[in-house]
């Protein structure tokens, strides 16, 4: 994979996504049913449930995150919730507990705080299917 470049923008994975650029500062509670690219400073709670949520390469970001989906190049603090699951690249910076089904840091990265593995829907079907041993 190649590095990213802070000056061209991150290609967007589908129609139905927005950008918070570079120059604009957010603070209050952003939610939204679209991809989001956070490229700028927010301040306060992202919920983009079933969407991705990237931070790029020149965010600073203080708020509480969640979506099926998230990634970091730029600098976090705060606690993240990934449906799916949390990358962090190798320039992000995370301050802040992690929950997610799958995560990846890649070298270099930054991260302090704690992580959760929240077991995926398919380990808790199977484990409500099998039956308990009476004693």
């Amino acid at each position: 994979m190649s590095t990213l470049d802070p000056s061209r923008p991150i290609p967007a994975a589908a129609a139905g996504s927005a950008r918070i650029g570079p120059s604009v500062q957010v603070k209050g509670e952003i939610s939204g049913s679209e991809d989001l690219e956070i490229h700028g400073s927010v301040e306060g709670t992202v919920t983009l449930d079933e969407r991705r949520l990237t931070i790029g390469p020149t965010a600073k970001v203080s708020a509480d995150l969640s979506a099926r989906e998230i990634v970091i190049y730029g600098s976090v603090k705060g606690n993240l919730r990934g449906k799916d699951r949390i990358e962090i690249k190798k320039d992000g910076s995370v301050v802040g507990d992690l929950a997610t089904a799958r995560i990846m840091i890649e070298d270099g990265a930054y991260f302090k705080g704690s992580i959760e593995i929240e077991r995926g829907a398919e380990a808790q079907r199977t484990a409500k299917a099998q039956p308990a041993h009476a004693g």
